[in-house]
């Protein structure tokens, strides 16, 4: 292998606003080398990709191209000197069939001529083969599954033929055998000598790939090294998995079945030509507490949405006695299902106490006092908070009052999706005693999505393992730990006997 990289970054740094998203990263990529970019959303993955691209202009570092600066060049002028990129996300001409896109990729960078060469229509056959088009090169685009248009942005990156190729989440949204097909292309790209950056939140799809692995957290690099080195050091395990695995087994309730609350029977949703959810099936009992573990991109967020109105679906959702099904995300909510979603969605320019009484509008004044101070009990931050704005408060803060606003509602299902995200272990203790003191305290039922096992697993009655938009395993917390805690991401090489521990 070349020892001068193709692709050699140095100091990248990135803000918006007060927020810095990218912080001092650095990295070479060689010749017929594949680096694979990890981290949970929010790491800064995908603005390195853009700051490397010309996308975004860096505010300090260095990029060079086969020894050439480019940081701050324009798009056009990065593509010309040997970077190409893949998007995650297809942006078609609609009126073009799958061929013609691959041979505008291919026409000259002149405005002198803008005719292809003969050649050109033979040329983009053979790349609508390679990538596996070749059965659909006549078709449009809006006619084409999710998989082919991901090939097409894949033939039109091969079509300018780059010597470093950027390749931003392949594998979001693809089969597991449409994964495997979408590998042996990358592979391919090594074969031929190009250097590659991989980011992907799939850590099983990208281990398997990549000849080395920088891990990002919260923009700034976390750990460099192989697949097994990098998913063996502490801080990353932390962070996909959220460290040492506790699991406390809750008494059943008095040996009484629960009766069934939520019902999902063979739920799928598409989005486009993507599957996002496919034939999911699970149940929730009063009262119960039910985690759905999974890697980001898995379908947890999709799934709560359909559950709450937000996207169509099909199969069948119950809520009780009710189906869901044509209900809007407003009757749902009023019925009794109360999401806080992943992006909080708060108010900024409001009080504390402004999107707390929004969150209780409809109850009656002695009621909404005492669910208030209910709540401040809960999150007592949030009390000495009432007057302040809520984009003032921390990301801890926010959450919490994201969490109180839901539950001034008072929901019967509370479903929170990734409370966990990006926030302290301090404040990922204050959440954990808040759950502890509602599941003791309240008949209201939880389920969470998350990530962060530690987190799920200490509350949790049951778990549900979801992975490429299918469950694929249920059982107890004591069971995840047995059967699924070690083996949870499969790239992970496996724990030391004591950073797994389970508390009966």
């Amino acid at each position: 292998m070349n020892d001068s990289p193709l692709l050699a970054v140095r100091g990248l740094t990135k803000r918006f606003g007060g927020l810095v998203a990218v912080k001092d990263i650095g990295f070479d990529i060689r010749p017929g080398e594949i680096l694979g970019l990890i981290g949970p959303n929010g790491s800064g993955k995908s603005t390195v990709m853009k700051l490397i691209m010309g996308i975004e202009r860096p505010n300090a570092g260095s990029v060079k191209v086969d020894g050439v600066e480019t940081a701050g060049w324009a798009p056009h002028r990065i593509a010309r000197a040997g970077v190409g990129i893949v998007f995650q996300h297809s942006r078609p001409l609609h009126r073009q069939t799958v061929l013609e896109h691959i041979k505008l990729a291919l026409l000259p960078d002149s405005l002198t001529k803008l005719a292809a060469d003969p050649h050109v229509n033979q040329r983009a056959r053979v790349i609508a083969e390679r990538v596996g088009l070749s059965a659909v090169m006549h078709r449009h685009p809006a006619t084409l599954p999710f998989a082919d248009l991901r090939r097409m942005e894949m033939a039109k990156a091969i079509a300018r033929d780059p010597r470093i190729v950027l390749i931003d989440e392949p594998f979001a949204g693809l089969t597991a055998a449409e994964s495997a097909a979408f590998s042996e292309l990358i592979r391919g790209f090594r074969e031929e000598g190009r250097a590659v950056l991989l980011v992907d939140h799939n850590v099983k799809s990208l281990a398997a790939l990549v000849d080395r692995v920088l891990a990002m957290y919260l923009g700034e690099h976390v750990a460099e090294g192989t697949a097994d080195e990098v998913m063996r050091n502490e801080t990353v395990r932390r962070v996909y998995l959220g460290g040492k695995l506790e699991v406390r087994e809750r008494a059943p309730a008095n040996g009484i079945s629960r009766p069934v609350l939520l019902e999902l029977e063979e739920v799928g949703v598409q989005y486009d030509k993507a599957r996002a959810l496919d034939g999911v099936n699970l149940h929730v009992g009063e009262g119960e507490f039910v985690s759905i573990v999974g890697l980001n991109g898995a379908g947890k967020t999709t799934l709560f949405n359909a559950i709450s109105g937000l996207v169509p679906y099909q199969g069948g959702i119950r809520f009780g006695e009710q189906n869901l099904r044509g209900l809007s995300g407003a009757a749902i909510a009023r019925a009794g299902i109360v999401q806080c979603p992943e992006t909080r969605e708060l108010f900024s320019d409001m009080t504390v106490r402004e999107n707390l009484d929004l969150g209780g509008y409809h109850l009656a004044d002695s009621v909404r006092a005492d669910q208030l101070a209910w709540l401040f009990d809960l999150f007592p931050i949030l009390k000495s908070r009432q007057s302040q704005a809520a984009r003032t408060l921390s990301g801890g803060e926010q959450q919490m009052l994201a969490i109180a606003r839901a539950l001034m509602m008072q929901p019967k299902l509370l479903i929170l999706d990734e409370p966990t995200l990006g926030l302290a272990p301090v404040i990922l203790e204050h959440l954990s005693k808040a759950l502890e003191s509602m599941q003791k305290s309240t008949p209201i039922t939880v389920l969470l999505g998350e990530q962060n096992v530690t987190f799920a697993l200490p509350h949790a009655d049951r778990v549900y393992v979801l992975e490429h938009a299918r469950i694929i395993w249920e059982g107890t917390p004591l069971r995840f730990e047995r059967e699924m805690g070690r083996g949870f991401l499969e790239a992970l090489p496996s724990c030391p006997p004591h950073s797994v521990q389970a508390r009966a």
